[in-house]
């Protein structure tokens, strides 16, 4: 795949998007090719030669007219391909919302991420809720639902490795979601201009074992971080 060639893919959705950039850019990129091919090639044949007098055609001839419909018919065939795919990847990511192992609040504002993550009892609005700023912890191979919103201006949870882009919309609250598939530490970006900080509102989504997150979890919430406050 091209995109996986130059971004990694970390979430279950991210290779059907993959595939549908794929399938764009063949569908979209060989027409061009040859249409591009063949304008360049006409230019060249048919230019004007000394002594010989050029030939006006209406482009309503039969002859000339029956090389532009046969070329409708793939063009239409690619375009159905194309709409069929999108729908069906954009049903999947976008209006399909699977069951969720945990589910964690993005909160936009100007210019920084904030990020709250259920606590040991793995409930979100709870006591022992962990809150970050700029960094997001998951868990590989969890599916979480997200609970995205903005303080202020419109922005955008954009995390390229998962392929996944949301407005955020002051006074609403969308939910969405995602499941890791790679461990590792992935950008995520602010993709909507929100002002004269956006290019200053990078944030990290850090995606770690199922062992490993439990750890993290257990040693950030509140409790334990009063406890070794007093020791």
């Amino acid at each position: 795949m091209i995109l996986e060639s130059l971004l990694p893919s970390a979430s279950t959705y991210a290779g059907d998007i993959d595939r549908l950039f794929d399938v764009i850019t063949l569908l979209v990129g060989i027409p061009f090719l040859v249409a591009s091919y063949l304008f360049f090639a006409f230019i060249f044949r048919f230019k004007a030669k000394d002594g010989k007098k050029s030939m006006y055609i209406t482009g309503t001839e039969h002859q000339y007219m029956k090389w532009i419909h046969r070329a409708h018919v793939p063009i239409l065939v690619f375009d159905v391909i194309i709409v069929v795919m999108a729908v069906r990847v954009w049903y999947d990511v976008k209006q399909n919302l699977p069951e969720a192992n945990s589910t964690v609040r993005v909160i936009a504002q100007q210019w920084a991420w904030t990020f709250v993550h259920p606590g040991p009892d793995n409930v979100l609005d709870t006591a022992d809720d962990i809150t970050t700023i700029n960094e997001l912890h998951v868990a590989k191979d969890t599916l979480y639902h997200y609970k995205l919103e903005a303080k202020d201006v419109l922005h955008n949870f954009s995390v390229p490795a998962f392929r996944l882009k949301q407005d955020a919309i002051p006074g609403r609250i969308i939910t969405g979601w995602f499941e890791p598939t790679m461990a590792g530490t992935f950008d995520i970006q602010c993709a909507e201009i929100c002002g004269i900080g956006h290019g200053l509102m990078p944030a990290k989504i850090i995606i770690e074992g199922a062992e490993q997150h439990a750890a993290w979890v257990e040693a950030n919430s509140p409790l334990a971080l009063t406890v070794a406050a007093n020791q």
